[in-house]
């Protein structure tokens, strides 16, 4: 099962990626699969806050981290069939892919769909999660334009293959495959 949760900054998408995959993990462990890279202090900190809330939030689930800035596909390939795994987040893969790694757009959209192929063919319940950054005023450079064109076409492929599509808008959540909506 592919899960792809998008949504505005501080939408709730994390939470609610967090409650599927603690859903479908039951008592087996869930894994964390961390996309960031950890540069500095502010950054350093800023992953040890999401750790601490995901043990908080959900007591009694085991969270086992993996950290993968780029190759996505060998990360998940880390994780025992039929699994539960949170891929967080795609924004920050993308545009690791595009501005500190040497791969191309093309190669990046193959390291994806890898991951995906995968997943399916290993019974993993796989959520991604991604920032909805088109909904904001037009960007005014050729490079911005570049990230923000290469993470929709991320999001419309992923979009595409996934078994559910969520929306997450200020705590409610829509799922477009399902067309249901609740807070």
């Amino acid at each position: 099962m592919i899960v792809f949760v998008s949504g505005g900054a501080r939408s709730g998408k994390s939470d609610v990626a967090e409650q599927q995959v603690v859903n479908a993990a039951g008592r087996s462990p869930c894994y964390y699969l961390a996309t960031a890279d950890v540069y500095d202090a502010e950054m350093a900190a800023r992953v040890a806050r999401h750790r601490q809330s995901r043990q908080e939030e959900w007591q009694g689930a085991q969270w086992k981290t993996l950290e993968e800035p780029l190759a996505i596909d060998q990360a998940i390939a880390k994780v025992p069939n039929g699994s539960a795994v949170l891929l967080d987040c795609l924004t920050l893969w993308a545009s690791q892919v595009q501005y500190a790694s040497e791969l191309r757009d093309e190669e990046g959209l193959a390291l994806l769909a890898s991951a995906l192929v995968d997943a399916r063919a290993r019974s993993l319940y796989l959520v991604i999660v991604s920032n909805d950054i088109n909904e904001a005023l037009p960007p005014s450079d050729a490079e911005t334009w570049r990230y923000l064109a290469f993470l929709q076409h991320l999001h419309c492929r992923l979009a595409a293959e996934a078994d559910s599509v969520i929306e997450v808008v200020a705590g409610c959540v829509i799922d477009w495959k399902s067309a249901k909506a609740f807070c």
